[in-house]
């Protein structure tokens, strides 16, 4: 038996055995994510092996020289312990080398842990939990192709850099709803609900104000009634909070949101709803 892990760069198959594994720690990932997980950079993501039998897995994801984001970052059980993990957490650090800035979601108990690594919390996240319904709001309309161009420019607004092929494979993605908000012609806000492994997920959720964002919110949920579905709020965009609040939503899960070169020139006050933890 070899006496620690060899290090690969994972194939598209092996995603899927990383959403598996963070399945079993309960991270509810949804359905589709690991297609579009590897759309948005098929060279970040690493695994871990033991004699052939993956042990742990993680990602390095690279927007361009201006960003990187990881996650994914899990060993299983009986790997633990064995500094395998800082092994394999500093192969995936390599790989963002030359990276202008670094973001990570950590959980509150690993803040510290990150911290030693360079990294410093930027603001806290809440999942907020609800029950869908209701109807479409005369505002908001299905996205389409011919909304692509308007929906990538909306996001260079609210992520640190662009990210045009995760994107078409997000909107695409199988049981997603996609809905636009339009004033004067003009993209006003995009959000995305996607089934997950318990429920489902509504995220980006990215708009001018809190009356659009809740137009985007309703349209999302009533294409997934009577379903659990999750949304995930910067604690720094109040109106975010207040609207989760106000609908009754309740908080679940808290993250702490990390970066080596502090928080990116990004409009959270038009964040109300974050992508993924895994890829920011």
């Amino acid at each position: 038996m070899s006496d620690a892990p060899t290090i690969r760069t994972m194939g598209r198959e092996d995603v899927d055995f990383a959403m598996a594994l963070a399945t079993g720690e309960g991270w509810n990932s949804g359905l589709s994510d690991a297609e579009s997980f590897f759309a948005a950079d098929p060279e970040g993501f690493f695994l871990a092996e033991l004699d052939g039998r993956p042990v742990g897995c993680i990602s390095a994801v690279r927007y361009g020289d201006g960003f990187g984001f990881a996650g994914l970052y899990i060993m299983i059980p009986e790997a633990r312990g064995r500094g395998w993990g800082l092994r394999l957490w500093n192969h995936a650090l390599r790989r963002l080398d030359g990276c202008a800035n670094i973001g990570l979601d950590a959980v509150p108990a690993q803040e510290a842990n990150y911290v030693r690594s360079g990294f410093a919390t930027a603001y806290r996240s809440a999942r907020y939990e609800g029950v869908a319904g209701g109807t479409v709001p005369e505002s908001v309309h299905r996205l389409g192709e011919a909304d692509f161009a308007d929906v990538a420019a909306y996001d260079r607004q609210c992520f640190p850099a662009p990210r045009d092929a995760f994107l078409r494979a997000w909107l695409a993605a199988r049981g997603s709803h996609a809905f636009g908000v339009r004033r004067g012609g003009v993209l006003a806000g995009y959000g995305v609900i996607r089934p997950c492994i318990r429920g489902c997920k509504v995220g980006p959720l990215f708009a001018d104000d809190a009356a659009a964002a809740r137009d985007l919110l309703e349209a999302l949920t009533a294409s997934v009634p009577g379903e659990t579905f999750y949304l995930d709020v910067a604690r720094p965009n109040r109106a975010a909070v207040k609207l989760a609040e106000g609908l009754g939503l309740t908080e679940v899960f808290a993250t702490v949101r990390m970066y080596t070169a502090g928080q990116p020139a990004v409009d959270l006050d038009k964040v109300f709803g974050v992508t993924s933890f895994e890829l920011g």
